[in-house]
């Protein structure tokens, strides 16, 4: 089978596949920011949530229900600070997949990637990893909106998580951003085979 990549290629490909689904697991779970609200554990993530109050009728009193889903609406979202941020790192993600499943068929498909091409799918790369990043720097500036203060406590505010804590989806995200940045921009210049000459 051919290829258009290098050794180096190869090595790109793997790690940008594993950049992006770190990236785009992490920014999909509602795993970023951990706390609890009556008595039961609450999740935060940019578009989704995990466990939240309702009120029961026949008790007359609010009660949790402990499931995880997007919010209704984009609108729903509890501050402008996460719709930016889910909008930023969404587009991040699928700048760093369209990458990484391109990098996969170069793999098996020759003259896909030059250097030329390995360079600009680098700089997407970085592009990606960017947006990612400022993503994950605007979701403090929204742990002063209602929902948050509710399950953090009234302590709580931009950059001041209160009870709450960081989640393991937050790393993960930032994790696969900063790889792929670090890592799969540099090994991207060293990813395709020499262009091939043509005689005209």
């Amino acid at each position: 089978m051919a290829s258009s990549l290098t050794c180096t290629g190869v090595i790109w490909a793997l790690f940008s596949f594993l950049c992006a689904a770190t990236s785009c697991v992490g920014f999909f779970m509602p795993y970023w920011l951990w706390g609890s609200q009556l008595g039961k554990p609450v999740s935060f993530g940019t578009f989704r949530r995990c466990s939240y109050p309702v009120h029961d009728e026949s008790r007359q009193m609010m009660v949790m229900v402990e499931e995880c889903g997007r919010y209704a609406s984009f609108q729903g979202i509890p501050s402008a600070e996460w719709r930016i941020c889910t909008i930023v790192t969404g587009l991040g993600c699928g700048l760093l997949l369209l990458v990484a499943l391109t990098a996969l068929m170069g793999c098996c498909v020759s003259e896909l990637i030059s250097r030329t091409v390995g360079r600009v799918a680098g700089g997407i790369q970085f592009l990606g990893g960017l947006l990612i990043g400022a993503g994950c720097a605007l979701y403090p500036l929204g742990w002063d909106s209602e929902e948050v203060r509710q399950t953090c406590g009234y302590i709580s505010g931009q950059f001041d998580l209160g009870k709450c804590e960081i989640g393991w989806a937050y790393y993960c995200t930032g994790a696969g951003a900063a790889a792929a940045i670090l890592l799969c921009t540099w090994l991207a210049c060293f990813s395709g085979k020499k262009q091939k000459q043509y005689p005209y």
